[in-house]
C-alpha cells in the first residue's frame, strides 16, 4: 500500500476520504456504504451470525463483523424525522403511505371492497391561547401588517406577556390523552345517532382510523386523521348500511366539543384542556378520482407530515435535556447524597436555553416545559424530557388494530425480501424452516461515520435524489 502525504490538504473529511480510496480493499467499503442509501447517522454492531442445519450440523452459511473493513456491520439508523436522516425518513413515509393508502384502497392483506367503507378525513386543530401574528386571506393581521409566507413573525404572540403559555404546553403534552378521549366519545355519538346502546354498536360496527400529527407555525400540534367505519371484525366486513358518511361525520362534530381533560395543580390552578373551534372533516372519494381527498392524495399527505417533527415550527430536533444526569442536574451517590451533574453544572441541560438559536417564542415554551416538569404535579408528564418538542410526548403517527397492515409487518417483508435475495446471490439452497437454525451475537459499537465516510454517503444521497428527480420528470 502507498503511504500518502496529506499535509497539504486542509480539510480533515477530505483527508480521511484520500485514505479511506487508498485502502486495498476500499470497493468492500464503499459498498456497505452504497447499500445504506445515504443514511446520515448509521449503528455500528460488532458481532457474528451462522445459519445451520440442524439436522445435519452442517454450517449452511456464516457471517462475521470482523470481515468488514472496519471490523463492524453498519445498519441504517431508522430515523424517521427529515430533519435527522432524509434517507431513512424517505422510507418510512413510503411505508406510512402505504399503511394508510391499503387501510383505503386495499392490498397488503387489506381487501378492496375496503374502498366502499365510509371514511372521512379529518383535522382537529389545538384551541387559542393568545392572538398571534397571522395571515387572514382578505384582511391584514391584527398587527396591520400583510405577512408574507416566510415572514418570522408567523404563529408568534401578538403580545408575549398575556400569552398562556403554561396552557399550551399542557395542551401538547395531554394531546395523545385528548385524542384516545375524542375516539371514546365518537364511538358513544355513533351508537346514539344509529340509536344503540353502545354494547349493540360494538356488535354490528367498528370504528378504524390512522392519524398524524402536525406542528403549526406558533408550536402546537393538531392532528390530521383518516377514519373509517368497519363491520365488527374490521377491515374485512362492511359496516351495516345505515352506518353512513354523513352519521359519522355528525358523530365526529359532535364528539370533538365533549372530549375534554382537567388539570389541577396548585401552581396553575385548575385548567380544562379540549380540542380547539377549527374543525374540517370532508369525505374521501374514491381512488382514481381527480379530488383533493381521493385515496391516493390523503395517503401523500399524510406520509408527509409522519416524518415532520417539532422542528418544522422552528424548534430543535433532539433532546435538550443532559444524558448524564438524565435531566436531573444530580446524580445519586451510593448512600443516596445528590451530587451536582459537572456535564451541565446542575442545570439537567445540554445547552443552556439562552444560547438556543431558536425564536423568542420557541425558546419560552421551552422553558415553561422546563419549569412545569419541574413541578411535582407534572412529574409523569416528564416535561424536561420532551422540551424540544415543546411538550408533546406521543407518536407523530398512531392507527387502531384493525385499519390496516402495521408498519412492523412491512419492514419483516422487506426484510425477508433482502434475505431471500441474499441467499440467492450466495447460490445457497433454500432454506427449510424445520431445519434450519440461525445464531447470531451482536453488540452496538456507536453510531455514526467517519469525516472521509460521511462524504461518500452524502454523495450516495445526492446521486439517489437526482436519479428520483430524474424519474419524476418523466426520465426513463
Amino acid at each position: 500500500m502507498v503511504t500518502l502525504d496529506l499535509r497539504h490538504v486542509a480539510s480533515p473529511a477530505v483527508r480521511d476520504l484520500l485514505q479511506l480510496v487508498n485502502q486495498p480493499d476500499f470497493d468492500r467499503t464503499r459498498l456497505q456504504i452504497e447499500r445504506l442509501g445515504g443514511c446520515t447517522e448509521p449503528v455500528r454492531l460488532n458481532g457474528h451470525t451462522t445459519t445451520l442445519n440442524t439436522t445435519t450440523g452442517e454450517v449452511l452459511r456464516s457471517y462475521s463483523s470482523a470481515e468488514e473493513p472496519t471490523g463492524s456491520l453498519l445498519t441504517p439508523c431508522g430515523n424517521r424525522r427529515s430533519s435527522r436522516c432524509p434517507a431513512c425518513s424517505r422510507l418510512y413515509a413510503a411505508d406510512t403511505y402505504h399503511l394508510i393508502r391499503a387501510g383505503l384502497s386495499g392490498g397488503k392483506t387489506v381487501p378492496d371492497t375496503v374502498r366502499t367503507h365510509p371514511r372521512v378525513f379529518a383535522t382537529l386543530t389545538a384551541p387559542s391561547f393568545g392572538p398571534v401574528h397571522n395571515r387572514p386571506d382578505a384582511r391584514p393581521c391584527r398587527c396591520g401588517t400583510r405577512h408574507d409566507s416566510t415572514d418570522p413573525l408567523l404563529g408568534t404572540p401578538l403580545n408575549p406577556a398575556t400569552y398562556d403559555y403554561t396552557g399550551a404546553v399542557l395542551f401538547n403534552a395531554h394531546a395523545s390523552a385528548l385524542w384516545a378521549r375524542f375516539t371514546t366519545y365518537l364511538r358513544r355519538e355513533l351508537a346514539a345517532r344509529l340509536g344503540l346502546t353502545q354494547k349493540a354498536a360494538r356488535a354490528v360496527l367498528r370504528v378504524s382510523f390512522a392519524n398524524v400529527a402536525e406542528y403549526q407555525k406558533r408550536g402546537l400540534v393538531h392532528f390530521h386523521a383518516v377514519i373509517r367505519l368497519d363491520g365488527p371484525d374490521g377491515s374485512t366486513q362492511s359496516p351495516p348500511p345505515y352506518a353512513t358518511v354523513a352519521v359519522l361525520t355528525d358523530a365526529i362534530h359532535a364528539a370533538t366539543p365533549r372530549a375534554r381533560i382537567s388539570v389541577d395543580s396548585d401552581a396553575v390552578g385548575e385548567r380544562e384542556l379540549g380540542w380547539g373551534q377549527q374543525l374540517d372533516v370532508r369525505e374521501i372519494a374514491a381512488f382514481g378520482t381527480d379530488t383533493e381527498f381521493s385515496d391516493q392524495a390523503v395517503a401523500a399527505y399524510v406520509a408527509k407530515y409522519a416524518t415532520k417533527s417539532a422542528d418544522a415550527s422552528g424548534t430543535l430536533d433532539r433532546a435538550l435535556f443532559c444524558r448524564p444526569c438524565q435531566g436531573r442536574g444530580a446524580t445519586l451517590l451510593p448512600h443516596g447524597t445528590p451530587l451536582p451533574c459537572s456535564a451541565c453544572d446542575g442545570t439537567g441541560q445540554a445547552r443552556p436555553l439562552p444560547r438556543l438559536v431558536v425564536a423568542r417564542h420557541v425558546r419560552q415554551m421551552i422553558r415553561t416545559c422546563w419549569e412545569l416538569g419541574r413541578l411535582p404535579e407534572f412529574a409523569d408528564l416528564k416535561l424536561w424530557k420532551w422540551a424540544h418538542m415543546l411538550g408533546f410526548r406521543g407518536h407523530f403517527s398512531t392507527k387502531s388494530r384493525s385499519y390496516s397492515v402495521t408498519l412492523g409487518a412491512l419492514r419483516d417483508a422487506r426484510r425477508a425480501w433482502r434475505t431471500e435475495r441474499a441467499r440467492a446471490h450466495a447460490g445457497l439452497p433454500e432454506p427449510d424452516p424445520t431445519t434450519t437454525l440461525v445464531i447470531g451475537h451482536w453488540d452496538y459499537l456507536g453510531s455514526g461515520y467517519s469525516p472521509g465516510a460521511n462524504l461518500l454517503a452524502a454523495a450516495v444521497w445526492h446521486r439517489r435524489e437526482l436519479d428520483r428527480q430524474f424519474t419524476a420528470e418523466g426520465g426513463c
